[in-house]
């Protein structure tokens, strides 16, 4: 027959040993100094920020949303090179030139205005003197008909504001690392305070042992029992505290920061909204969008593919001065303007498959943005599914910590009265801390999910009054 006495103590163990996990386990960080020991309080104060004053702070000083904001300039920087394409061009160039080739040197005389009848004999042409000739020209050209040019342009303002739509969904994604990490930290807070009343109940529990032993009415062994589970506790608490300074300080990373942020101890509500109104918000989410102006543009790259077979035209002028003595001189003059069609009529049926290659990228953006739009109504779905979970879940956590209460307070009435024995005692305050933790991680997952299905719906910048400006609406 299996001795009830001998088992609780392992039982008891294991159930601390399962608090102790849930608190390793849980990848928090950092404490202001209300939740430090007075020794190591800080020298200087650790701010206190809110929710919505986290995400903005983040939004401003995040790593990786200024490196985005920097891609986003330099897709609006390729607009400017498009539309370069479509405008003059103007060059100035100067040259030197010294020769005795018949040819140039005739040339180099006219050019120059100096040509007399005497460079007309024989010798003359046949066999020149070296003459020098300093040339200074000014070109411009510029497309009249330029098709490719056009759609160049246009599917670089596409781009930039896709751009500017990815980052904006990036911003939301770091506002969402902000809630986790946020939340994340209140949590550990929590588990401090409850860490801190667990050792209080030990303590209790221990003064009851010690007077019961002092009166002959308890053994020894109680009061070692009870100082383990003192230990234990504390253990617990010096975890809680370390947990909660590294989440802390982790928030402040993420925020852009060298050094830690306290959360602040009031809520922060977020409304619930109904499955269709997610849904219906989701449909217009950043990444959605984006994905939208890549399928335009990919059909851009269709219509460009086709322009190649169609002719350019272009203009151009130039003015020239020739001297034979110093730059930039003017002995001189000459002008020229002239127009050009370029039409490549036969280039090895080349510009046909990239008609061919640019249809089948239209194709292959079409499925990606109908997946998109697919995974985008499950997420939304998931979201919504896991907040119905966390709501029932707080409940029973709430109920169980009633449960576990009445338990701990019958138990201790046994105990002061010689009816149970500290085993007893051990599990229930085990089974109570237990409780306590476990509702404290079920409302920071109702939180956390009611935030994540704001996230999900593309709505939770403005849930969070976060001040985020549209890189790329404006285009």
């Amino acid at each position: 027959m299996i001795n009830n006495n001998k088992c609780r103590p392992w039982i008891i163990a294991g159930a601390q040993a399962v608090f102790f996990i849930l608190l390793l386990t849980f990848s928090c960080q950092a404490a202001p100094p209300s939740a430090l020991p007075p020794a190591s309080a800080p020298a200087v104060a650790i701010p206190v920020l809110t929710l919505p004053q986290a995400v903005d702070m983040a939004l401003k000083g995040n790593d990786q949303l200024l490196a985005g904001q920097q891609e986003v300039a330099a897709k609006e920087t390729a607009i400017g090179i498009a539309r370069s394409n479509l405008l003059p061009h103007i060059k100035v160039k100067e040259r030197y030139m010294r020769t005795n080739n018949p040819t140039y040197g005739f040339m180099a005389k006219l050019n120059q205005q100096r040509f007399t009848g005497q460079d007309f004999a024989l010798p003359s042409l046949n066999s020149p003197d070296p003459i020098n000739d300093f040339q200074t020209s000014i070109g411009l050209t510029m497309p009249i008909f330029a098709p490719r040019a056009y759609l160049g342009l246009n599917m670089s303002k596409i781009a930039s504001q896709a751009a500017g739509r990815d980052l904006q969904r990036r911003k939301e994604t770091v506002a969402m690392r902000v809630v986790t990490r946020y939340l994340q930290a209140k949590t550990a807070r929590a588990y401090i305070k409850v860490a801190r009343q667990g050792v209080k109940d030990a303590e209790e529990h221990l003064r009851l042992a010690r007077a019961r032993y002092k009166n002959n009415l308890g053994l020894y062994s109680d009061i070692l029992r009870a100082t383990t589970a003192v230990k234990n506790m504390e253990q617990i608490e010096i975890t809680a505290n370390k947990n909660y300074k590294v989440a802390c300080r982790a928030l402040g990373l993420l925020l852009g920061l060298r050094r830690p942020v306290a959360v602040a101890r009031a809520d922060f509500p977020v409304p619930l909204r109904s499955m269709v109104r997610c849904q219906a918000s989701a449909a217009h989410r950043q990444d959605v969008k984006a994905m939208e102006l890549r399928y335009k543009n990919a059909r851009q790259n269709l219509r460009l593919a086709r322009a190649a077979m169609l002719p350019v035209l272009g203009v151009s002028s130039s003015y020239q001065m020739n001297d034979h003595n110093k730059p930039l001189g003017s002995e001189g003059h000459s002008w020229m303007l002239g127009a050009g069609l370029k039409w490549d009529l036969f280039d090895g049926r080349r510009r046909s498959y990239e008609e061919s290659k640019a249809m089948h990228q239209v194709q292959a953006a079409a499925k990606y943005l109908t997946g998109l739009k697919k995974a985008v109504a499950f997420q939304v779905f998931r979201a919504y599914e896991t907040v119905n979970e966390t709501e029932k879940n707080v409940g029973l956590a709430e109920e169980a910590l009633k449960s576990a209460l009445e338990g701990q307070r019958l138990v201790n009435l046994r105990y002061e009265n010689s009816l149970s024995p500290m085993v007893d005692l051990l599990d229930s305050q085990s089974s109570l801390d237990q409780s306590r933790a476990h509702l404290v991680a079920r409302q920071n997952e109702r939180q956390l999910a009611i935030l994540n299905l704001s996230y999900e719906s593309g709505m939770i910048l403005k849930d969070l009054h976060a001040h985020s400006e549209s890189t790329g609406e404006k285009r």
